[in-house]
């Protein structure tokens, strides 16, 4: 498989904005006000009227062609009417840029597959790497080289961070990018495919397996343009970092609606399951899910097994948490005569409470302080029948202290996957952010916690069926 090295187009040391405007509420406009937010590479604006454009305080030049610019230039970002994106093209090749962002829709989607196989073209001519047409930009969390069109006002940019992702839907991606922000979840790469005129999910996949500041890549497809390149890709992709699919187009309707909106021809889901099943793409369901897949496995070590041990101060959400594990095929883990004895021997002492469980769901009881889920955990983490870890904390209980932020810390010690789950409000969630700090996800239901663990196990098993676990 050969990667794509597309370094120059997420680390351009300058960038024509191709459609520059002056005007509020113009995507011209939109884009030289996100691209020179943080980025510190050269933006050069371009307009056949000329003039001079301000954004976010600064004064730019406007040239009327990309040739006039001085300077060399490595990408080009376009957002001008589709007729003419051919020639801009053209004069892009002439000036030696490397990559283009095509913004501006009215291709393939709207009927003119003709315009978009010219775009193509042209552009294959120059040697010039195409995102899109008819997309919302690509992101650098790192450089903050950013062209999406969405304002900040508007959509919130994440913080840098592991996770990458790629959409064939613009409104879907701006989604996941606030989604994602509100949520706290770092991103290294945000890439909106668009219509996949010539780079596809396929060649975003294999340079995102190499990239060094993505741990898991994750995206929202509708369908792929090539299925035997994007299976040979994920196969081997998903041996060097884990690969999370959030397939939309399951149903003919929706098939349908997918080839009408990007006009990718979503095919059999039967298949895509299929495939994703052979090639280790663990696949989402939903927007929520595709995050709790991807939160877990950012944070944590794909699991050596899936017997999971749970601690909790609730014992209906030890329950619900077994119901949800056992319904997913993981296993309650089954602790050692040696684990059993050390909790029984701690119970005689009086260092446990003689009314608590310790038959896994571990039920610390509702009065436990940090030092009590402490030992529980170190018993768990230390048993060798225990591949996963779960800790559930109430912490509407008074008794628990924040002691367990350190505790959680400690744990890791054990290099055994953990996932912490704290339902509720505003003090759960101060909490949880702490707790996230010190690297362990922490979920805010059962069911996402549920999410998390099969995330982990699913792909351990993948590394383990292939030799690398």
């Amino acid at each position: 498989m050969e990667t794509p090295n597309l370094d120059f187009l997420f680390y351009p040391k300058s960038v024509a904005v191709i459609g520059a405007s002056n005007v509020p509420g113009k995507v011209g406009n939109a884009i030289m006000r996100s691209i020179t937010l943080r980025f510190d590479g050269k933006v050069y604006p371009v307009n056949v009227k000329g003039g001079e454009i301000e954004v976010n305080g600064k004064k730019f030049k406007v040239y009327r062609s990309v040739k006039e610019i001085p300077d060399e230039v490595d990408v080009a970002v376009i957002a001008v009417p589709a007729k003419f994106v051919p020639d801009v093209i053209d004069e892009c090749g002439e000036k030696g840029v490397k990559a283009a962002v095509v913004i501006s829709a009215g291709f393939k989607e709207a009927g003119r597959a003709d315009l978009e196989e010219e775009l193509v073209r042209r552009a294959r001519k120059w040697g010039i790497r195409v995102v899109g047409p008819n997309c919302l930009g690509v992101t650098n969390l790192e450089n903050g080289f950013d062209c999406n069109f969405n304002p900040p006002e508007r959509q919130a940019r994440p913080p840098f961070g592991k996770v990458a992702f790629m959409s064939q839907s613009g409104a879907f991606g701006a989604a996941i990018l606030d989604w994602a922000a509100s949520h706290k979840i770092g991103m290294s790469k945000f890439i909106s495919l668009g219509n996949m005129a010539d780079l596809d999910e396929s060649d975003f996949m294999a340079y995102l397996g190499d990239d060094p500041k993505t741990g898991v890549i994750t995206g929202y497809i509708e369908g792929v343009k090539d299925g035997r390149k994007f299976f040979n890709t994920a196969k081997e992709v998903t041996l060097k970092k884990p690969v999370v699919v959030l397939k939309s187009g399951r149903t003919e309707a929706g098939a349908k609606a997918a080839a009408s909106h990007t006009g990718s021809l979503a095919g059999s889901y039967k298949i895509y399951q299929a495939a994703f099943e052979q090639t280790g793409v663990l696949e989402a369901k939903s927007m929520r899910q595709l995050f709790n897949y991807a939160k877990a496995l950012a944070m944590q070590s794909p699991a050596k097994g899936d017997r999971v041990a749970i601690v909790t101060n609730g014992g209906g959400a030890g329950v619900m948490m077994s119901d949800g594990l056992l319904e997913r095929g993981m296993k309650l883990a089954e602790l050692s005569e040696e684990t059993n004895e050390r909790f029984k021997k701690d119970i005689e002492e009086g260092k446990l409470p003689a009314h608590m469980s310790y038959k896994n769901p571990i039920d610390v009881i509702g009065d436990a302080p940090s030092s009590r889920y402490e030992i529980a955990m170190r018993y768990a983490l230390e048993d060798p029948n225990v591949d996963v870890l779960v800790v559930i904390a109430l912490f509407q209980s008074p008794a628990l202290d924040e002691g367990i932020v350190d505790a959680m810390e400690r744990m890791k010690v054990y290099g055994k996957p953990i996932v912490f789950v704290a339902p509720g409000g505003d003090y759960p969630h101060k909490m949880a952010r702490n707790i996230e700090l010190k690297g362990i996800p922490v979920y805010e239901t059962v069911e996402d916690g549920v999410d998390a663990v099969y995330a982990l196990v699913k792909y351990g098993e993948w590394l383990r069926e292939n030799g690398r676990l």
